[in-house]
């Protein structure tokens, strides 16, 4: 697999890096750039997130940040592992989130007309 075939929307089911593990849904959409890097985005309800990243051998790593509700910047790191094509598994950490826990996330391809957000 190549990073132009990591390209596309995915449909993600996560937990957060706390001790109950809450669940979420949300879509995560991966554009590569002209170096070949990784450019995501992930909408989890009003929440939008961006991040910037690369990928070997079957591995993709994203160092992601968003702005909380009080203006504050959050920053963290996501790793995927591609299963397929169509399929990522992962889990990631942010830098102020709860040191015991990691938060993980599972996505699926989506088609173009499907995302609507």
């Amino acid at each position: 697999m190549t990073v132009q075939d990591l390209a596309g929307n995915y449909a993600i089911q996560g937990t957060n890096q706390e001790e109950n593990g809450n669940t979420y849904h949300g879509f995560l959409t991966l554009n590569i750039d002209e170096n070949n890097r990784i450019n995501a985005r992930w909408k989890i309800g009003d929440h939008i997130q961006h991040g910037k990243g690369f990928y070997k051998d079957q591995i993709l790593v994203i160092n992601f940040n968003y702005e909380g509700d009080e203006r504050k910047i959050y920053k963290g790191v996501a790793v995927y592992r591609f299963i397929n094509i169509n399929t990522l598994d992962g889990f990631w950490s942010e830098k102020h989130g709860n040191p015991l826990y990691l938060g993980s996330e599972y996505c699926v391809r989506i088609a173009e007309p499907q995302f609507l957000n």
